[in-house]
């Protein structure tokens, strides 16, 4: 099969390419104005399948179809908002050559009106699908299957690269050329418009049980799914999709350039794509990690219902989903099965299952929350990960009546004096090797107050559910400190991982932030629990570690920890680490 990436040496092109290397069947031919780019790309390709530069200039392509005679074109070029007059050219050519087509096309107009060329294309037999991208097509996957528990009313969402994916130039002239200019969208049930990248919101990607991204800023973008979306779901009555890159601040730099250009009609910002292009690529810090989302509102059975998709990817992997779609239609064109011919928006193109094959063998994860804002707050922020926990840890995590738990556990306690300080000040319990612990906690009007008890020596905190950038994450308070817990599910561990914190509502130095590795399991039919509390340049404050049962149960409590980490073997905890 003879395949023709237009762009194919850049980021998107370059990608898919990459995607398909281990198809001995294929051949690519890499096309783009710069020959020499072709060539380097080339040069540097590793793979089973066959790769071949070659100079290709969109507005002369009906030349190069002629000469070439692909099988299948992927126009991976763009930006597709700034075609001109010539906005269909290549898909056009490609017709009048009976040539298949797909591309990346991420302008909503560009790809809404592509269906104007269904006739001529199911006349020459060849199918011609636009926008095989993440929008589109995954968005348009998820709210299918949203679809099938509730009637959609309200949707957005919105995509976060890792500052480490990198973005071309063609995309930020994209995204810079209509900031502060009218977007298309549906809004409160009729065709409206929002003003591009100069509406924000804000929202954390947390699928059930993992460590989830930081509290991102969204901003409105022009994608296709504003305008495809919609005739799909005839409930719907708002749409709203954004895209989070960071550094944040260069993010709220462009928010304030497009809010005044749409404030003053000022001419288009595309000329300042290049400056933020080289900024944007150059300012890589944080957490190598991106994500997407999608939350959607309607009515299940007369009832108000709330769903949201979420999307985690780790590392390098995540540059590559834009590029999937595109890749898993190939692979289906190799196995003999074809999309219908005719020419249309590439929204029904996959399904939700097709994509978790994709991401099997990467280091990409998705998962589903069904917002319940009456259950105990342990089960609203794991979600569907909470009935994979061990039963112990469902019991008393899961009740919203007083609880009474007792055991054993020893205690350590940090050396240094501004260890010996904090502890004292918080009323952590001093070391032993073996003491008599009871642990109560009552639920009221959504606060878990904790209550723990030592050898008599008591110390509370309050738990309840973070909101605005500590969303899906829980807040311990102790005192006027307040710690946001990420609630990881390892195995049959329960993890909390500190994110933020703050004293009396304000913001504490993210560097001077509580450390330590603290989880919560069961062994042999016990609640087991390991507390870690350390600080930077202090180390350890205190460290607790044993095992409960309910008050009253029959069976006696397991006999004494270990305190010393030595003899951590023979403890029914894992060993720390």
């Amino acid at each position: 099969m003879k395949i023709m990436i237009l762009g194919g040496y850049g980021v998107f092109g370059g990608r898919l390419a990459q995607l398909l290397a281990d198809l001995p069947e294929l051949e690519l031919l890499i096309c783009g104005r710069s020959l020499p780019r072709a060539e380097a790309f080339c040069a540097s390709y590793r793979g089973s399948a066959r790769v071949s530069p070659l100079a290709a200039d969109r507005r002369n392509i009906t030349a190069v179809l002629r000469a070439q005679a692909p099988d299948l074109l992927v126009d991976a070029s763009g930006p597709f908002q700034d075609y001109g007059a010539d906005l269909y050219g290549v898909i056009e050519a490609c017709i009048a050559a009976g040539v298949n087509y797909l591309d990346f096309a991420d302008a909503a107009d560009f790809v809404f009106g592509v269906d104007q060329f269904d006739d001529a294309a199911k006349a020459a037999g060849v199918f011609v699908l636009s926008g095989v991208s993440s929008f589109p097509v995954l968005t348009a996957a998820v709210l299918r299957h949203m679809a099938q528990s509730m009637e959609i009313q309200t949707v957005e969402g919105g995509i976060a690269p890792s500052p480490y994916a990198g973005i071309g130039l063609n995309v930020m002239r994209a995204v810079v050329g209509y900031a502060g200019a009218p977007v298309k969208l549906r809004r409160n049930g009729k065709s409206g418009h929002g003003i591009g990248l100069a509406e924000s919101r804000r929202f954390t990607v947390a699928i059930p049980g993992r460590m989830p991204l930081r509290n991102i800023h969204f901003s409105l973008v022009d994608v296709p799914d504003l305008q495809v979306l919609p005739p799909e779901h005839p409930t719907m009555t708002d749409i709203w999709m954004g895209a989070g890159p960071v550094p944040e601040f260069l993010h709220r730099m462009l928010n304030l350039l497009a809010k005044a250009r749409a404030r003053w009609s000022l001419p288009s910002l595309e000329p300042l794509s290049p400056l933020f292009y080289a900024v944007l690529n150059r300012l890589r810090f944080g957490e190598h990690r991106g994500g997407m989302y999608v939350r959607a509102t309607g009515v299940a059975d007369g009832q108000p219902r709330q769903m949201s998709w979420h999307l985690l990817a780790e590392g390098d992997d995540g540059p590559f989903i834009p590029s999937m779609a595109i890749e898993a239609l190939i692979r289906r064109l190799l196995a003999d099965k074809r999309p219908e011919v005719g020419a249309r928006p590439a929204t029904r193109a996959l399904e939700l299952e097709d994509y978790d094959r994709l991401f099997h063998d990467r280091t990409i994860f998705t998962g589903i929350r069904h917002e319940m804002p009456d259950a105990p707050i342990y089960r609203q922020l794991l979600g569907s990960a909470f009935d994979a926990l061990p039963p112990r840890l469902k019991e008393i995590h899961d009740s919203g009546r007083q609880q009474t738990w007792e055991g054993v556990a020893s205690v350590r306690r940090g050396g240094g004096l501004l260890a010996r300080a904090l502890a004292a000040l918080y009323g952590f319990p001093k070391a032993a090797a073996q003491v008599p612990v009871s642990v109560s906690y009552v639920a009221a009007h959504g606060v878990e107050h904790w209550t723990r008890s030592f050898g008599g020596k008591r110390f509370s905190s309050a738990q309840f559910l973070g909101t605005g950038k500590e969303q899906y994450l829980l807040i311990e308070r102790f005192g006027l400190v307040s710690v946001a817990l990420s609630l990881v599910k390892e195995g049959d561990c329960l993890y909390f991982v500190p994110r933020r914190w703050s004293m009396a509502g304000l913001p504490l130095p993210a560097f001077l932030l509580p450390s330590g590795k603290s989880f919560e399991t069961e062994s042999e039919g016990r609640f087991c629990f390991d507390v870690e509390i350390s600080a930077p340049l202090i180390g350890t404050v205190v460290a607790y570690r044993g095992t409960l049962l309910p008050a009253g149960h029959e069976e006696k409590p397991h006999p004494a920890v270990a305190a010393e980490e030595t003899k951590s073997a023979a403890s029914p905890l894992p060993a720390r680490g």
